[in-house]
């Protein structure tokens, strides 16, 4: 079945840097677009960035400039790399994709930004 595993998450200073990953198995890697998602508490889960099977981005208003995402299809992962972090992008952060019509969640990493 469709699993998707994030790991990088941690507690860093602001201006630092993380880089989350996501394994993914039980499908087509390589066939499938991509997404990193974040969630604080009491808020809606809200849209990162996402990536197309063909390598196009896409980044919210709030991370364009500081976070990168990628994807490795010789290794079915998945990656954003976090520069600048500010306090506001604490959050626990989770990939996403869709494959014959369902969605799947990872069950998500802590990313905690220290002012």
């Amino acid at each position: 079945q469709v699993q998707l595993v994030e790991s990088g998450g941690g507690l860093v200073q602001a201006g630092g840097s993380l880089r989350l990953s996501c394994a993914a198995s039980g499908y087509i890697f390589s066939n499938s677009a991509m997404g990193w998602y974040r969630q604080t508490p009491g808020k809606q889960r809200e849209l990162v960035a996402t990536i197309t099977s063909g390598g196009n981005t896409n980044y919210a208003d709030s991370v364009k400039g500081r976070f990168t995402i990628s994807r490795d299809n010789a290794k079915n992962s998945l990656f954003l790399q976090m520069n600048s972090l500010k306090p506001e992008d604490t959050a626990v952060y989770y990939c996403r994709t869709i494959v014959n019509g369902r969605i799947y969640w990872g069950l998500g990493t802590q990313v905690t930004v220290s002012s």
